[in-house]
């Protein structure tokens, strides 16, 4: 079985992280994505530390479309730097991770 992953990314509104969730959904980069929020987020960014509302998207993905998904990401986002980050799916149902799986194989004329 590919092996699979969950990528986490913030963005600055709700209506901006529904957009990033389905055009990630829709582009078979990711089998699914949720959007959580808002959250308070607190960072360290150009010497200060800074306090911001987002909104979390927890995207699953396998590790062979994480570059594809990971640079959907930074093109879509309005971060200078954004947050994308992948961490391994070590176990999970076996079904659900197939189904991780097929949802992001890119589809093909020989796969219609």
């Amino acid at each position: 079985m590919t092996a699979c992953c969950q990528v986490t990314t913030a963005v600055d509104g709700e209506s901006a992280a529904e957009d990033l969730a389905a055009a990630i959904v829709a582009e078979r980069l990711a089998a699914c994505a949720q959007v959580l929020g808002p959250v308070q987020s607190v960072y360290r960014w150009e010497g200060g530390v800074r306090r911001a509302r987002e909104w979390l998207i927890v995207a699953k993905t396998t590790d062979a479309r994480l570059p594809e998904l990971t640079a959907r990401i930074r093109a879509l986002h309005r971060y200078e730097v954004p947050e994308i980050v992948a961490v391994p799916i070590a176990a999970g149902d076996p079904a659900y991770l197939s189904w991780i799986q097929r949802e992001t194989t890119p589809i093909t004329p020989e796969t219609r």
